[in-house]
């Protein structure tokens, strides 16, 4: 796509990998709101370009000195690399790697791209991946197998930043304490990954809010065990919340529906909110 223009699907060139590079045939890929982002020119503006994060496909070929993938292996590309000798890698509590960090610059490794339109034009990667393409070319470093044996592909793109980034916040950076209480507000894919993580973590509530009632169903699947639709009230979701914990508000909250006003509400519903206001009075 162009800067500012509509979606369209372009005939594009993916030339082959080069070395520690592999091809991919993308089988499945899905629709995440930084994909929309990207299209209004976030982080930078690099057009034209090809969207899309999350996706899995299967290897077509392979470059030179790829020992760890072959022609066949079903695989998720990933827009964040990792190393496993660099600091970061080695410590445990990052996997931001020094040597395969995140790619803004819509280029291969060696500042080039694998991907051509209208007879030569660059078409730009998004980040290192570009999922909304046929075939997409990226470095080996960031790609990981999948077992098409334990997940269904068409859920597996999902994996690749959207629930696995709610799912992480309650497993490794935050720490949800077993027989805390959480709030979700949005439960979107993020947000479905929060409530599976606060369960897998032990939380004895966990509060889901969405405008959309559909998503009651889908939060119960993973573990949620109430739910609030701010539009069958008229207070604020912060105070249905309280309402729910008999006042107290939660252990924690977790805001994922990127609207601003919505951060409030998140710190509202904490009992966070409740210590402050304890001790300014």
């Amino acid at each position: 796509m162009e800067g500012r223009e509509r979606l369209k699907i372009e005939e594009m060139q993916v030339n082959p990998p080069k070395s520690n590079e592999v091809r991919i045939k993308m089988l499945f890929a899905s629709l995440y709101h930084t994909d929309i982002l990207a299209s209004n020119d976030f982080p930078i503006p690099l057009f034209p370009r090809a969207l899309g994060h999350e996706g899995v496909g299967m290897i077509e070929s392979v470059g030179e000195n790829v020992t760890n993938l072959k022609e066949g292996d079903i695989v998720m590309p990933l827009y964040l690399g990792e190393y496993k000798e660099c600091p970061n890698c080695k410590s445990g509590r990052s996997n931001l790697c020094h040597k395969y960090p995140l790619n803004l610059s819509g280029l291969m490794l060696d500042g080039t791209s694998r991907m051509f339109i209208h007879g030569g034009q660059v078409l730009y990667h998004s980040f290192s991946c570009s999922t909304w393409s046929e075939y997409t070319v990226i470095n080996a470093n960031y790609v990981i197998k999948v077992d098409p044996q334990k997940i269904p592909l068409q859920h597996a793109s999902l994996l690749c930043c959207g629930f696995t980034t709610g799912y992480g916040t309650t497993w490794r950076e935050v720490h949800v304490e077993k027989g805390s209480t959480v709030a979700v507000l949005g439960l979107g894919v993020v947000g479905l990954g929060v409530v599976e993580g606060a369960r897998s973590q032990g939380a004895s509530k966990i509060i889901g809010v969405d405008i959309n009632e559909s998503k009651r169903e889908k939060g119960e699947v993973f573990g949620m065990t109430d739910f609030i639709n701010p539009k069958e009230s008229r207070t604020s979701a912060s105070e249905m919340i309280k309402y729910v914990t008999d006042g107290l508000g939660v252990d924690y909250v977790f805001e994922c529906t990127g609207i601003p006003s919505m951060l409030n509400e998140a710190i509202e519903a904490s009992k966070l909110d409740m210590d402050l206001l304890g001790n300014s009075t």
